[in-house]
C-alpha cells in the first residue's frame, strides 16, 4: 500500500517513516494561515489533516476520491496520538479512525 505526507510548504513525502512523520508534524509548530496544516494521504482516498490548536491538535479526517461522503473532525488530540493514527493510516488500518470521527 502507498502513501505520502504534505509537509507545511506543501512538498510530499513519499511513505515517510515514523520519525519522518514526526518531524513533519513538529513543522506545525510554524503554521500559518497561508499554510496551517499537515496531512497524511493514503491510496485509498483516506486523508488525515493535522491543525495546530493550542497545546493539543484538532484533525480533519476525510475521504478525498469520495466527495459526497462528508468530512468529520476530531479535536483535542495530542501529538503522540496523531502519530499512531498516521501510523494506522500508513498502513490503511482506518477502523480505528473511523470509530474516533464517529463518536
Amino acid at each position: 500500500m502507498s502513501y505520502f505526507m504534505t509537509d507545511l510548504s506543501g512538498t510530499s513525502v513519499a511513505e515517510p517513516d515514523e520519525a519522518t512523520m514526526r518531524t513533519i508534524l513538529d513543522g506545525l509548530a510554524d503554521a500559518d494561515d497561508e499554510h496551517p496544516d499537515v496531512s497524511l494521504t493514503h491510496e485509498n482516498g483516506w486523508s488525515l489533516s493535522a491543525f495546530p490548536s493550542g497545546e493539543l491538535l484538532w484533525l480533519l479526517w476525510e475521504n478525498l476520491d469520495e466527495p459526497d461522503a462528508p468530512p468529520r473532525q476530531l479535536s483535542g488530540v495530542s501529538k503522540d496520538e496523531v502519530l499512531r493514527l498516521f501510523g494506522l493510516l500508513a498502513k490503511g488500518d482506518t477502523a480505528e479512525i473511523e470509530r474516533l470521527a464517529g463518536s
